[in-house]
């Protein structure tokens, strides 16, 4: 495949899991690192995300669980539970998750993470959210 082949099968995997979500990575970061914002799209998406051996409901859920980890990635993460909500997982599944993460890396992480996730819910009126 081509880096353009790439590229456009990025567009395409961001825009159907994400609302359009390709344009605004590229406006974001076009006018400071517009090749940084084409790698994330041509090799993030175009190259992993677009494989076949997960679907997009459990990669969602994957990066939600690494960006939790992660900590410092609240920006990234408000994207990433957006677009699991969009790929079909719940918001209780998504707060099991975060909890699950406490045990792993620790409650101030699991904390951060589920006040993103009150803040995306929020926005998109599933408060509150049923227990499991």
């Amino acid at each position: 495949m081509t880096e353009e082949e790439r590229y456009e099968l990025g567009v395409r995997t961001m825009d159907a899991i994400g609302d359009g979500s390709a344009q605004r990575v590229l406006d974001s970061l076009g006018d400071v690192a517009p090749d940084l914002a084409r790698q994330i799209v041509s090799w993030g998406f175009g190259e992993v995300y677009s494989r076949p051996g997960l679907v997009p409901r459990d990669r969602q859920l994957l990066t939600i669980g690494m960006l939790t980890a992660l900590g410092g990635c609240e920006p990234q993460l408000e994207v990433h539970i957006g677009t699991a909500l969009n790929v079909g997982l719940t918001p209780a599944e998504i707060v099991e998750a975060l909890l699950q993460s406490a045990g792993y890396c620790g409650f101030p992480k699991a904390l951060n993470a589920t006040l993103v996730a009150k803040k995306v819910f929020g926005e998109r009126g599933l408060l509150p959210v049923g227990g499991a």
